[in-house]
């Protein structure tokens, strides 16, 4: 296959494009300035509004993955508005601009969130549930139908609504490794809230089964099937590196440090399934979370 690819700097491209050109697929990298395109690179700049169409001719798949990291110790109306116009302006000119080719793909996968869903307490939560509410969910949504532009032009589209990562590198872990490796680890909040988590390998591989799979459309909870609260994370965190994991921080003490981002990623609670990879047959390489933990973080098997 021929497939374009967005973000393939990142922890998630990296990876994805590694695997596919592993198996002898070509992939194009979408480059914004100040680097300018090169040999299998197609320029584009979603901050202004432009993008080299004739270098998304006669693909066979387009791979979006890029957008402002959500990861920071406070949002700022400014970082907001970019986490916003990254991930819907940007998904809206690449899916705009497939669905007017001469050539187009067969497959659009397009990046989402399980941010989508809100903070929803302990109701099980699977694609055909409804958007929740909040700034995380509102980016997803807008997303979501950003993407679908794409739709009806003989493209098949996906959006993966991926869950925080687990491996070595991720922002998931290297932000809460470093205090439990101090003792200092424990519990967000009450830590009854429900925090899905997804290993990298199955990150990957659910691209490679959604690209294979002319069957699968829409939405995919690309989230791992242990479901687990953030008590149950901390404790099998503290226990793959050694550590007690009994210092809760309070919600207070949370929210005055990081504000909104407190309530919108670390105290809410998306009790998210995979109901759709499931059904379609798909196999987790980690679908339990402290192998994934263990393999991410380089520990033995206890």
């Amino acid at each position: 296959m021929r497939v374009a690819l967005t973000g393939g700097s990142g922890l998630i491209g990296t990876a994805v494009t590694a695997a596919l050109q592993a198996e002898g697929h070509e992939v194009l990298q979408l480059v914004r300035p100040p680097r300018r395109a090169g040999a299998g690179q197609i320029a584009w700049d979603p901050v202004a509004g432009t993008i080299d169409a004739s270098g998304l001719e006669d693909l066979d798949a387009v791979v979006h993955l890029a957008g402002e990291p959500t990861t920071a110790w406070r949002w700022t109306a400014a970082r907001k508005r970019r986490i916003y116009a990254s991930r819907v302006d940007g998904t809206r000119l690449l899916a705009e601009t497939l669905a007017v080719l001469q050539s187009r793909p067969r497959v659009f996968v397009s990046y989402s969130a399980v941010g989508y869903y809100g903070d929803r307490g302990d109701e099980v939560l699977r694609e055909d549930s409804p958007p929740g509410s909040g700034f995380l969910a509102k980016v997803a949504t807008d997303w979501e139908a950003a993407a679908h532009s794409a739709a009806g032009r003989e493209i098949r589209v996906v959006h993966l609504r991926g869950a925080p990562v687990v491996a070595g590198h991720s922002a998931f872990l290297t932000r809460q490794a470093p205090a439990f490796k101090l003792g200092l680890g424990g519990p967000l909040g009450s830590g009854s809230q429900w925090w899905p988590w997804v290993a990298l390998e199955d990150v990957v591989g659910v691209v490679r089964h959604v690209l294979a799979r002319d069957d699968l459309r829409g939405p995919i909870n690309l989230v791992a099937p242990e479901l687990c609260t953030n008590l149950e994370f901390a404790r099998a965190l503290g226990r793959v590196l050694g550590r007690p994991a009994l210092l809760p921080a309070p919600s207070p003490v949370l929210r005055a440090m990081m504000g909104e981002i407190a309530d919108e990623m670390l105290l809410a609670s998306q009790r998210v399934e995979p109901a759709r990879l499931v059904a379609s047959g798909y196999h987790f390489h980690f679908p339990m979370l402290e192998p994934a933990l263990r393999h991410a973080l380089g520990r033995p098997t206890a």
